[in-house]
């Protein structure tokens, strides 16, 4: 009497490693690409709601009849938006002289009423980010984030061109958005 035994030839075997072989190699473009395209909805997501922020600080002020604090001569712009208070950016000096902004954008928190900041910092950008998102990535200074691996946005301030950029720290990509101070815009740029 002979047993007969049932299972799968070494043919059978290697027709199918090769054929899952094949479909992975077929399919694992397409993983990367929906991971690539995850980090570009991700950033999209984040610079729309700071954009938000941003408006909805303007809109909070326009609300407010644009209140202004005086300090020595001059009138400098604030508002009180979800409980944080934000200097914003002013279109003219006391004297009557441009000073290249629009009115009413967020420019740094005002913690006191007593110094309105001469300046755009590293950290005034990321202070930005923090009040103006409501669950905000974690986010610190272009310094001080390569030593913390939490850490998921960059910013950097550009004094002369009053901008904040924000770069996007997840994966090998260099995704960033930027806040126009002057104008209130942001842009996103893929890479």
């Amino acid at each position: 009497m002979y047993q007969r035994q049932s299972g799968f030839s070494l043919v059978e075997l290697v027709v199918v490693i090769v054929v899952v072989g094949l479909l992975a190699v077929a399919a694992l473009p397409r993983f990367l690409d929906v991971t690539d395209e995850a980090k570009k909805a991700s950033i999209e997501g984040v610079a729309g709601g700071f954009a938000t922020g941003v408006l909805s600080a303007r809109a909070q002020w326009e609300a407010e009849a644009r209140p202004s604090v005086t300090l020595s001569t001059e009138k400098y712009n604030t508002v009180d938006y979800d409980g944080v208070d934000f200097w914003l950016t002013r279109s003219t000096e006391s004297n009557g002289s441009s000073t290249g902004f629009r009115d009413g954008y967020p420019y740094a928190l005002n913690p006191n009423d007593t110094n309105y900041p001469t300046s755009i910092t590293n950290q005034s950008c990321v202070d930005l980010m923090e009040n103006l998102l409501q669950n905000p990535p974690k986010v610190d200074t272009v310094d001080n984030a390569p030593n913390d691996s939490n850490v998921k946005y960059s910013a950097q301030a550009d004094n002369a061109n009053s901008t904040c950029t924000y770069i996007q720290l997840e994966g090998t990509t260099e995704h960033q958005f930027v806040y126009e101070i002057e104008t209130g815009r942001v842009t996103v740029t893929l890479q």
